[in-house]
């Protein structure tokens, strides 16, 4: 427990300092002013892409050294010289691309061309600030990784010959990451600059405009009645922020310090309702229309509109809550557990009457996306239509004070994604230098022997491993650069590729032993966070079959005939439900042995693709729903 006791250490450790005076003028005047710039941008796009990327870079680097300390003993209520320092030499360095010496860099003969001496200074500056800030904002295993590639850049030829290169001068890798766009300047910073920003900023003008709240109540008023009731509010809230959110610890945060409480109060464990809130809430990620940050990367890799991605993972989204729903539910069941009585109940004719129109900025963000509007051109207007809508009620109208506090919450919540761009852009760098994706691509190739079925579970490890710890975004970055390619090497689609990676880059959160999720709702909880991270990978099961499931059976990502779609999408709903039953014991009534082997060979059969495993995975189901039936078991586990 040594390490997560470290990791829960760093986790609380990366708050943001709260300053008074003129510091405190000067960083929210910065914060407002980015949000401001890239409203300006999405609306009218008046810079070239490097322009854009180092403004981006320049506006919210330098925030990341006045507000996270260095360290445990650093001030939290004032900057040091050092930070100051910091912050200043990230600006210069920043627009030394975009302003300062833009036309010379964009028009010199890349590696042809000698360095300047500010191209040497500047550059080694910009790496070493980048590297710092990751560490403060996101965490050693980040920045390590990030120093690891700079070392294996420059000592290729001493290292063994399946992963060797011959090596590349100093120069040549500080002009490929500093002055090119494979490395801090690539495509991660390029999402970041965009669509990125401004789809945080849209979260945040939700949240001020009372959407959250609105979402919870809702989610109450919907689920709270039955059985199991509390559990399935914070699935079903969730869900609903997961649409606007797409932050598995800011949902588990948000919605968990109601959820959870609630939940322990009506009788489920502490760990349980930890758990129940942290699985809920990292399904947000890969919950359309505004999943994960990462999902806007993964469509600059794949090269396809954004909402493709919406559409194509909108199945695997709904299987995700329906399971976890089916085993809060059968938990429910076993514990005897009722739903929330009337009283403690929200009145959902009410919350409807005053809250619906605050699900319109929502529908008008589809509606754009469809009609085919750029993704951060179809934000911009979804915030206008935040304001526009939030004046349709008085109690949700937005003021002036309530407009300008979203501008500068937007531009601090993109701080650490900035962050995580930059320095994924660093490891790219490296890997497109020397060729390192091309050898992984060989070494897991050659492990799998090119058997799609042992390469799939390598991929999901190194997504695992790599997410531990770091951000879903960086996270699936470093994947889709090196393992993606495998599958797609193997014959697998290349949304499919992609979206396998993203999946388990987003339940990274909740795998122990570094489920950083799962400590965000053991820290409400006061539960053990390695067991609430057990409990959550349980009722969260199902995300780590679906991604096997839709690269068998591409029908769940919406290829295919209407028939293909709809059996696929009908049968996989049967398989989670098969599924929970076989993990929790529980189905019409307490399970045996026997009956939970069958409903998991019913479950593997339903996920197969075919017709033919389709029907042995229903016949099953039935023979086990029929032969409870005939034993008469319901009711609820004896001792529970």
């Amino acid at each position: 427990m040594g390490i997560i006791a470290k990791l829960v250490e760093f986790e609380e450790a990366i708050k943001r300092r709260e300053f008074r005076g003129v510091l405190r003028k000067f960083i929210r005047a910065v914060a407002i002013f980015a949000s401001l710039f890239h409203l300006y941008t999405a609306r009218f796009g008046v810079f070239e892409t490097m322009q854009l990327r180092s403004i981006h870079l320049a506006l919210l680097l330098p925030l990341t050294f006045l507000l996270y300390p260095a360290g445990k003993t650093s001030p939290t209520n004032r900057a040091t010289a050092l930070d100051i320092l910091m912050a200043l030499a990230a600006v210069v360095t920043a627009l030394y691309i975009g302003i300062w010496d833009y036309d010379r860099i964009i028009t010199r003969m890349i590696y042809v061309d000698p360095l300047t001496p500010w191209d040497w200074v500047f550059g080694v500056i910009i790496i070493l600030l980048v590297l710092e800030a990751t560490r403060r904002i996101i965490g050693v295993p980040m920045a390590l990784v990030g120093v690891l590639s700079l070392v294996y850049a420059y000592l290729g030829p001493y290292l063994p010959a399946r992963i060797a290169h011959p090596g590349f001068p100093l120069t040549q890798v500080l002009e490929h990451l500093y002055l090119t766009s494979e490395g801090i300047f690539g495509i991660p910073l390029g999402a970041s600059a965009t669509f990125i920003f401004l789809f945080v900023l849209f979260g945040a003008f939700l949240e001020k405009s009372g959407a959250g709240k609105f979402f919870i109540d809702l989610a109450c008023g919907l689920a709270g009645g039955v059985r199991g009731g509390p559990a399935q509010v914070a699935v079903v809230t969730s869900a609903l922020e997961g649409t606007v959110s797409g932050s598995a610890v800011a949902n588990t945060i948000g919605s968990g310090t109601f959820t959870i409480p609630l939940m322990k109060s009506l009788g489920y464990k502490a760990h349980f309702a930890a758990a129940v809130e942290a699985s809920a809430s990292t399904g947000g990620q890969i919950m359309p229309p505004v999943m994960g940050v990462a999902a806007f990367i993964l469509a600059e890799f794949v090269g396809i509109p954004y909402i493709n991605v919406c559409v194509a993972a909108l199945i695997p989204a709904l299987l995700y809550f329906l399971a976890v729903g089916f085993m809060v539910d059968f938990e429910a069941a076993k514990l005897g557990l009722k739903g929330l009585p009337r009283e403690m109940r929200p009145d959902l004719k009410k919350i409807l009457r005053e809250g619906l129109h605050l699900i319109l900025p929502l529908f008008a963000l589809i509606y754009f996306l469809v009609e085919g509007y750029t993704a951060f051109r179809a934000a911009f207007y979804a915030i206008v239509v935040v304001i526009a809508s939030s004046f349709l009620r008085k109690a949700t109208r937005m003021s002036l004070s309530s407009i300008v506090s979203a501008l500068e919450l937007g531009a601090l919540n993109a701080i650490m994604v900035a962050v995580a761009c930059a320095s994924a852009g660093i490891i790219i760098g490296v890997i497109s230098l020397t060729g390192l994706g091309v050898k992984f691509v060989a070494l897991v190739v050659n492990f799998s022997q090119g058997i799609l079925f042992l390469a799939l579970p390598l991929v999901m490890l190194a997504s695992l491993l790599l997410g531990m710890g770091v951000p879903t975004t960086a996270a699936y970055i470093m994947v889709a650069a090196l393992a993606v390619p495998a599958l797609v090497e193997l014959g697998v689609d290349r949304l499919a590729a992609h979206l396998f990676a993203f999946y388990f880059a987003c339940v990274s959160a909740i795998t122990p032993p570094v489920a950083v999720a799962a400590y965000a709702g053991a820290g409400i909880a006061r539960a053990n966070p390695f067991l609430v991270g057990v409990t959550a990978v349980k009722l969260a099961i199902a995300a780590y079959v679906v991604p096997f499931m839709f690269v068998y059976g591409p029908a769940l990502l919406f290829k295919g005939t209407a028939v293909e779609i709809l059996t696929a999408t009908v049968t996989a709903c049967l398989g989670c439900y098969s599924l929970a039953g076989a993990v929790q014991g529980w189905l019409l009534g307490p399970a045996t042995y026997p009956q939970r082997a069958l409903l998991l060979v019913s479950a593997l059969a339903l996920i197969k693709p075919g017709y033919v495993t389709d029907a042995v995975g229903v016949g099953l189901l039935l023979l086990v729903m029929v032969w409870q039936k005939a034993s008469g078991r319901p009711g609820k586990l004896k001792g529970q």
